[in-house]
């Protein structure tokens, strides 16, 4: 999972959402480094199930066709890996929304540089992250590809 020149970068649903759905401002530093090629997207089969999930609620509000490129944009710019997460991290710190604690397993398991979210309940837990995994949990506005 390790390549040096091309480091690993793990975003939660909320994120994917800003990149591909709605075009945020703050995720176009993110987007142009994914779509350059300069970072490797890791995701996983509960990541893309969550998104798919996402996709579908009334405040997205988006239709069917828009639901499929965001959902099929993300599959193609990702690399999925299967994460045998369950006893093979470090204790890593535990999300206070369960659903959560998959991102911090993946951007840990894929070796991940940053780990891009506005979840409050994650952002707490960036400096136990950093010692424990050395990966960044950012929000958008913080990505910076440079060392």
């Amino acid at each position: 999972m390790t390549d040096p020149l091309r480091p690993a970068l793990v975003l939660d649903t909320n994120a994917v959402l800003d990149w591909l759905a709605f075009d945020d401002v703050a995720m176009r530093p993110v987007a142009a480094a994914i779509t350059a090629g300069a970072v490797r997207l890791i995701s996983s089969a509960a990541c893309i199930e969550e998104l798919q999930r996402a996709l579908g609620y009334k405040a997205v509000r988006l239709d069917a066709a828009a639901q499929a490129h965001v959902l099929a944009t993300y599959r193609r710019q990702s690399i999925l890996v299967e994460a045998p997460f369950a006893g093979t991290a470090p204790v890593l710190p535990r999300c206070e929304d369960p659903d959560d604690q998959k991102f911090l397993e993946l951007a840990w398991h894929a070796g991940a540089r940053w780990l891009v979210t506005r979840d409050k309940a994650l952002l707490k837990l960036a400096s136990k992250m950093q010692k424990l995994a050395g990966a960044e949990v950012i929000p958008p506005g913080q990505f910076k590809l440079s060392p």
